[in-house]
């Protein structure tokens, strides 16, 4: 009997070959050369990795597999049925305490907890009313309206689901069983002969019609990026330099050190020690960019594979976060312009959700974006209509070039006028709003019916949640969805550490994974603005990618900005930075984390480490009866995880293996899970069971109130008590630069990072236009170096033995040392005038006449 034993093509074969293929061939299918993977009851073969043990890609549905995607909605029911949803951790202000359920029993093995890969959704919420969408402090009057959650889950029906493209094996095997006898089925049931068709072709199991090989499957088997190196006509020059610097430098460094100044001892040993620090960092800038690489993207493929037309996009959601604070030093319409750029992306509506951040509870910045979503119903059907570019209005009517180049359609240039005059009404609404803003009341600020607004206390104020738009709050101009656009403002009290941006990142990471939990999240500042509306799938194609991207934890594109002078006096654009050493790094381990334009896997930010390939056991270990591969990753692991704080409490093999083995058939299995789990993330039943779903969505069972309820209660001020958070899981604290730390925490584990410059930039941003802010920016990254470097996260002996690659620590331990290269530099800079007032130098004296025969002499010595 035929079975579809490759997972890329379905090339059809029979168990017998298949076995043989794998023991004794090239373990690769004959149609595609994708190297088999091991199905359940096929025996071991040589270089099975360990994560794909037992693959049933192109199997049903099994028993365990259905007992898998039920366990998140057990653990629900068991917290609602034994009454622990009624003490949640809710913070008790009168008495100042945080009354946090307490667990008596300890955490339980690595195989008691589940992870999984399909997810089911609630449908529409028609009963959740815009009161509920804010806390009981207050409310929005008729600025909210109610939301929606989407079916997000891979169907198993479609060929290319989920993100490793899985084929639906049976109706594939049926169209070749079909194809060989002369007919090609069609979607009402009937068949037709090829003649009568498209001709001769492959099956598609989607589509249900005939198609070529070359146009369609040809390129669906094809890698949705490309890694391009750099031509060794290029680098290799490069390299020379630099090994021949170093020797220069080896031999510069000789001559000092061997020819002390004696009358001047104090000064040369100074000089000499500068010297030796100039030379290490010089080192440990240089050897990461070593072996730069260039990325390709091909949208293409990304659409033909998850997004075709005529059928339910299969692309990945994402969440897309917007951190503000102060509306008077980033100033509401600038945000606005983000928050239109992120609604017109060009990505489906129902994948795509935004998430601005208030950290500084401004009833101007709530009010700016209810301006916002009412403008976004006319901006956003525009830009998709006339495929404009950028989606930032205020930037797109600001462009000095030829808007109607390309441009067919007749009713653009009308359209253009009424949009821009509509746009400019709208910068005299947000302007008003500002005005306004300037004069604070004495009894604070009131909002349109009549309460007070709860952040008048910007230090001290309860959770605020607002939806704007959603697939249930209304249309935009044409009649079409719109994305979600959620405000939201974590609770502050007095008392709690709130860890400033990285808390406020932490909260929108929860509140998302309770509202719609995507699968990828894009970090941005509310000052930049996506240039590229096809920035999204540019990241898809890395994170999507069915080999790749199961190892990505994150997708960074360089930092872009407007309005620098052409001598760019200020060094704003950062080109060494961007354009050389983030390209070096992704030649390694990939780029650093640099704060904003990054696009994340929701699973690397909660801690989990990737999917690791086990080495062979070589022919000495098997003969001398050592342990199999996978026996050997698990120990080394477990020894890793005693040795190093920096590998998390679960990772996504043991989850994996515990599901198969333990399916929590047992109730006090589940309860210890859950109270483990609670105890990582924090006590919200909800929270938790969207951390097992691995491709996104929210429980079935949950109901509109409970997780707007668990929405307050998550981005509550004493909810990351006694849990991982900042430590282990999102954004870590400890430094004011906690972009560069997260990164590392990452890479530490084991995950990659990509590197991703598309022809048009993806994001732009605000440069600082003055020198008094460019040095406070300045001092901010030095400042959370140095702070990184004395804390036990520093990366000169953080995480070794760990899987952190030796060059992407030169790379780490450079970012945080090159604050103190400025004390070697003042004291270099110093000397000269020290030995003009003593009379002293630093260097012996040399006669004119003895210079060349000592050069000479020197270079006999290295030569021979």
């Amino acid at each position: 009997e035929l079975f579809a034993a490759c997972d890329v093509c379905a090339f059809p074969v029979c168990r017998p070959c298949y076995e043989y293929e794998r023991k004794e061939g090239t373990q690769a299918c004959p149609q595609c050369k994708t190297k088999y993977k091991r199905h359940k009851g096929s025996p071991p073969a040589r270089g099975d990795e360990s994560e794909d043990d037992a693959s049933d890609f192109n199997y049903p549905a099994s028993a365990n597999q259905d007992q898998k995607n039920k366990i998140p909605e057990k653990m629900l029911t068991w917290r609602r049925n034994s009454g622990a949803s009624d003490d949640i951790g809710l913070t008790k202000f009168g008495s100042g305490e945080i009354g946090l359920h307490k667990y008596d029993s300890g955490e339980i093995p690595h195989g008691y907890i589940p992870r999984f890969s399909h997810s089911q959704v609630s449908g529409e919420i028609s009963g959740a009313s815009p009161d509920h969408m804010m806390s009981p402090a207050g409310n929005a009057g008729k600025r909210g309206h109610p939301f929606a959650y989407v079916n997000h889950s891979p169907n198993p029906s479609r060929e290319f689901s989920g993100s490793l493209g899985n084929v639906a094996w049976k109706e594939r095997v049926d169209g070749w069983k079909m194809k060989d006898k002369g007919a090609i089925p069609m979607t009402n049931g009937t068949s037709i002969a090829p003649s009568e068709g498209r001709g001769n072709g492959d099956i598609d199991a989607c589509t249900d019609y005939g198609v070529e090989d070359p146009l369609l499957n040809d390129e669906t088997r094809q890698p949705l990026s490309r890694k391009v190196p750099i031509p060794s006509s290029r680098i290799n020059p490069y390299r020379m330099v630099i090994v021949l610097r170093l020797i220069v430098l080896c031999i510069f460094l000789h001559y000092r050190i061997t020819n002390p100044v004696r009358n001047a001892y104090p000064l040369w040993l100074l000089s000499v020690i500068c010297e030796i620090w100039f030379a290490f960092s010089w080192i440990l800038d240089q050897f990461p960019k070593w072996s730069p690489v260039n990325r390709e993207t091909y949208l293409d493929r990304l659409a033909l594979r998850y997004d075709r037309d005529g059928e339910l996009s299969q692309l990945a959601p994402v969440d897309i976060f917007v951190s503000t604070v102060d509306p008077m030093k980033e100033p509401p319409l600038v945000t606005a312009n983000t928050v239109l750029s992120i609604l017109a992306v060009d990505y489906p509506v129902d994948k795509v959700s935004c998430y601005v951040s208030d950290d500084g509870a401004a009833m101007l910045t709530f009010d700016a974006l209810a301006e916002t979503s009412e403008f976004a119903r006319k901006w956003v059907p525009f830009c998709k209509k006339y495929n404009i570019e950028p989606r930032a209005p205020e930037w797109y009517f600001a462009q000095k070039i030829d808007f109607l180049k390309d441009k067919v359609q007749t009713s653009f240039v009308k359209d253009r006028r009424a949009m821009k005059r509509e746009y400019e009404e709208f910068k005299v609404r947000v302007n008003s709003l500002v005005a306004k803003a300037e004069k604070v009341p004495e009894e604070g600020w009131i909002m349109q019916d009549g309460t007070p607004w709860p952040g008048n206390n910007t230090r001290d104020h309860p959770g605020m949640l607002q939806v704007f738009l959603g697939h249930s709050g209304g249309l935009d101009s044409d009649g079409n969805e719109l994305p979600r656009l959620v405000y939201v403002s974590r609770e502050k009290r007095a008392g709690f550490q709130h860890h400033k941006k990285a808390g406020a990142m932490n909260a929108l990471v929860r509140v998302s994974a309770v509202l719609t939990n995507g699968q990828y999240m894009l970090n941005l500042d509310c000052d930049h603005y996506i240039n590229n509306s096809s920035a999204l799938r540019e990241a898809m194609c890395f994170l999507m990618d069915p080999n790749l991207g199961r190892k990505i934890c994150y997708v960074q594109f360089p930092q872009r900005f407007d309005g620098i002078d052409t001598n760019d006096r200020y060094a704003n654009r950062n080109t060494v930075f961007f354009d050389i050493n983030l390209r070096g790094l992704d030649g390694i381990q990939g780029p650093v984390y640099v704060g904003t334009g990054c696009v994340f896997n929701r699973t690397a930010l909660y801690g989990y480490e990737p999917p690791m390939k086990s080495k062979e056991s070589g022919l000495f270990s098997k003969l001398c009866g050592g342990r199999t591969s996978k026996s050997k990753s698990t120990g080394s692991k477990k020894s890793d995880k005693h040795a190093d704080g920096s590998v998390p409490m679960f990772n996504l093999e043991d989850i994996e293996e515990g599901i198969e083995g333990s399916g929590f058939d047992d109730e006090k299995s589940l309860l210890m899970s859950q109270m483990s789990l609670e105890k990582r993330f924090g006590q919200s039943s909800v929270f938790v069971a969207s951390t097992l779903m691995e491709y996104g969505g929210v429980p079935q069972s949950a109901t509109p109130e409970s997780l707007l309820k668990e929405a307050i209660h998550v981005i509550s001020c004493g909810y990351e008590d006694r849990s991982d958070w900042g430590r282990e899981i999102g954004w870590i604290y400890g430094s004011v630069t906690e972009d560069i730390l997260t990164g590392f925490k990452m890479h530490a584990r084991g995950w990659r990072s990509i590197y991703c410059m598309p022809k048009r930039p993806a994001f732009k941003g605000s440069a600082p236009i003055n020198l008094s802010d460019r040095l406070n920016q300045v001092l901010r990254w030095a400042l959370g170096s140095v702070e990184i470097l004395f804390s036990r996260h520093c990366p000169i002996w953080y995480g070794y033995g760990g899987r952190l690659k030796f060059l992407e620590r030169f790379a780490y331990i450079n970012t945080t040392i090159y604050p103190l290269t400025s004390i070697p530099l003042l004291i270099y800079c110093i000397l000269p005038a020290v030995c003009l007032l003593t009379g002293k130098f630093i260097i012996p004296q040399v006669k004119p006449g003895s210079v060349f025969a000592l050069a000479c002499t020197k270079l006999r010595k290295y030569l021979y």
